[in-house]
């Protein structure tokens, strides 16, 4: 039986928050690999990319495997020897568990997502499907699935649950999202895209 793989994955704070809870189920990441690249160029069907015997092309695994999510973490020291505390959800992390006179976020210091560690990750995901496709070819489905955020009292979408432009629809969303984290010429660029679906499973 072939072992499952592992591998780490950066997440915002609000993408965090849109995994726990359970708007986001589909992740895209940019094609970067040299060999990827190259075949696309060379006129291969992007399917081709994702099939088992090219699994070295994606960085991110196939079906099957599994990613366990870095984000902003920390250990305050005034909580020694304190839990691991998150940003995108401190202080909601620790309720029930007995801590009092927590310090205010701003007053942690708060290491940044590369540094997480697998023991202090708390969110693993199953990857379920992998394949490729242009950035712009999203569909609303899969907008709505990246965990763009409903803004129910005014009926509209914002990239993230943090505000920013309202848009009717959420693919409109997905762009600012993307821009914000990619630079704003990249949804222009419109880059080949891995395409990562996945549900998240106990760590």
């Amino acid at each position: 039986m072939t072992a499952i793989k592992e591998r780490p994955i950066l997440f915002s704070a609000p993408m965090v928050r849109a995994l726990l809870e359970g708007r986001k189920t589909v992740t895209r990441r940019e094609v970067k690999k040299q060999a990827a690249l190259d075949c696309l160029a060379a006129g291969f069907e992007p399917a081709f990319l994702a099939l088992p015997g090219n699994a070295d092309m994606c960085p991110y695994g196939q079906p099957g495997d599994r990613l366990w999510v870095r984000e902003t973490w920390a250990q305050p020291a005034n909580l020694d020897p304190g839990p691991t505390v998150y940003r995108a959800t401190y202080p909601d992390c620790l309720k029930g568990q007995g801590w009092e006179n927590l310090p205010p976020s701003s007053a942690i210091r708060w290491k940044p997502s590369i540094h997480m560690f697998r023991r202090h990750s708390r969110i693993l995901l199953e990857i379920t499907d992998v394949r490729v496709e242009r950035l712009q070819a999203i569909t609303y489905e899969d907008a709505v699935a990246e965990g763009v955020h409903r803004d129910d009292a005014c009926r509209m979408w914002t990239a993230t649950d943090e505000g920013g432009a309202c848009h009717k629809y959420p693919v409109p969303a997905f762009r600012d999202l993307w821009s914000g984290i990619n630079g704003p010429d990249a949804w222009a660029a419109n880059p080949w895209v891995w395409v990562v679906e996945f549900k998240r499973v106990a760590p």
